[in-house]
C-alpha cells in the first residue's frame, strides 16, 4: 500500500494526490497538522529530515519531494505519463524546473502571503507571477497539454499553483490559453481538485 503524508493546503501535496487519482492508484493519506507543528516532530522528521509535505513511502522506498514522487509514480506504475523520447523527456524536464523553482517563487508564494500570512512582499510577488504566466500563456498557444499530444507529468507539475493563483490575487482572465489548459486538465478522468481557501491580507 502506499502512503501519503499530507496537507490538504499544500500545493505541493495536491500535484501529487493529483497524479494518485489520474493514475486509479489507491493509498492511505496522512495527514500532517502543519498549523501545530507536526511536520517540525521528532517523529515526521525521521520520515523527512527537511520537515516539508509531501512524502511518498512506496513499500519501504520514500522520496521526500513532490516533484520526485510523480516522475516514480508515473514511471512505475504508467510510463506513458513520462514519454522517454530525448526531444519530449527534455521538454517535460523544462516544465518540472519550472514547477520547482519560478511557480514556487512566484504564484506559491503569491498565495502563502494572503492564505497563511507570509511575510513576503506581495507586489514584488505577484508582478513576478504575472511577467512568469504571460510567458506560460505563449508558450501554450495552440497547444492542449504542456508536452506532446496527451497529457503528461508536466501537466500534474505545473496544475496546482497556477490553478490557485488567484487566492495569492494572481488573477488568469488575461492568459486564454492558460485558461483553456486548466480546463483540460479539470477534465481528465481521475482529476481531483485541490481545496480552496480563504484570503487573509499582506499585512
Amino acid at each position: 500500500m502506499l502512503k501519503l503524508y499530507d496537507f490538504e493546503l499544500s500545493g505541493h501535496a495536491h500535484r501529487v494526490r493529483l497524479m494518485l487519482a489520474l493514475l486509479k492508484l489507491q493509498y492511505q493519506k496522512i495527514p500532517v497538522n502543519l498549523a501545530q507543528g507536526e511536520h517540525k516532530q521528532d517523529a515526521f522528521r525521521s520520515i523527512n529530515p527537511f520537515a516539508q509535505v509531501p512524502v511518498l513511502d512506496d513499500d519501504g522506498l520514500v522520496i521526500r519531494d513532490s516533484i520526485a514522487i510523480i516522475i516514480h509514480l508515473a514511471n512505475t506504475y504508467a510510463p506513458s505519463w513520462n514519454p522517454k523520447n530525448s526531444e519530449q523527456q527534455a521538454q517535460i524536464q523544462q516544465w518540472l524546473a519550472l514547477a520547482a523553482r519560478n511557480l514556487s517563487e512566484g504564484p506559491a508564494r503569491a498565495r502563502l502571503i494572503t492564505v497563511f500570512g507570509a511575510k513576503f512582499d506581495q507586489e514584488t510577488v505577484i508582478e513576478a507571477s504575472h511577467q512568469m504566466l504571460s510567458i506560460i500563456d505563449g508558450l501554450l498557444e495552440g497547444k492542449a497539454w504542456m508536452v506532446g499530444e496527451r497529457a503528461s507529468i508536466a501537466d500534474v507539475a505545473c496544475y496546482s499553483y497556477i490553478a490557485h493563483a488567484p487566492e495569492g490575487k494572481v488573477e488568469l482572465d488575461a492568459y486564454p490559453n492558460i485558461l483553456r489548459w486548466l480546463a483540460n486538465v479539470e477534465a481528465l478522468d481521475g482529476f481531483v481538485a485541490m481545496q480552496k481557501t480563504p484570503l487573509k491580507e499582506a499585512v
